[in-house]
């Protein structure tokens, strides 16, 4: 007996499942046939012209999703900037209806303490509201002059208050959340003549 006999010999023996799983399979089952033969340049033309097809339909689609989306989003926009303000609209509608009741029951009755009153009443429902979408008057009364908020429209000599301090206010000014909607019209103080540093010289 040959060497080469003893180990198929000792194969045989020694590891029986070996004899049942049979001879090893080719790997030449699980080649494509497609890439086995090899293709024609007629062929590989046809192979890219369909790619480049496939290719070119996909993009129509995507640029045809894209412009509806562009347009879609357009009209949102347009019908967001049409009614943004609808809601604040239908919140005053009730202070409009107030004001009207409060004037037409003043002119039935002649009653100018009615028409105060319901005034004075329509102005805190209006303030309630302008407080709702977070936009509150400016606290300008007595405060140190600050040109970011207020509107020096004159000065008035006084000793009674520092100088640059507001005295009065001729038209309240607004902020919406941190941003300021217009600024409060004050009238600033400012030193008598001859006083302070005036009296110095």
């Amino acid at each position: 007996m040959t060497k080469n006999d003893e180990i198929k010999v000792t194969v045989k023996t020694e590891d029986p499942d070996i004899q049942k799983q049979g001879p090893p399979e080719s790997d030449s089952g699980d080649v494509n046939p497609e890439d086995a033969v090899p293709q024609t340049p007629e062929e590989k033309i046809e192979k890219a012209e369909a790619e480049a097809k496939d290719a070119y339909d996909r993009f129509l689609r995507a640029s045809a999703e894209l412009e509806n989306y562009k347009k879609r989003t357009q009209k949102e926009m347009a019908d967001f900037r049409k009614y943004a303000n609808a809601s604040l609209v239908k919140d005053l509608l009730g202070v409009v209806d107030n004001l009207e009741r409060a004037i037409e029951s003043s002119n039935e009755s002649n009653d100018e303490g009615q028409l105060s009153e319901g005034l004075d009443l329509t102005l805190k429902e209006l303030l309630k509201i302008f407080k709702k979408f977070h936009a509150c008057p400016i606290e300008a009364l007595g405060k140190p002059f600050d040109p970011c908020y207020h509107q020096a429209m004159m000065q008035e000599e006084t000793s009674d208050q520092p100088e640059n301090v507001v005295l009065n206010e001729l038209q309240k000014g607004y902020m919406i959340h941190d941003r300021l909607l217009r600024p409060a019209m004050v009238v600033v103080s400012k030193l008598p003549a001859g006083s302070g540093d005036d009296d110095n010289n």
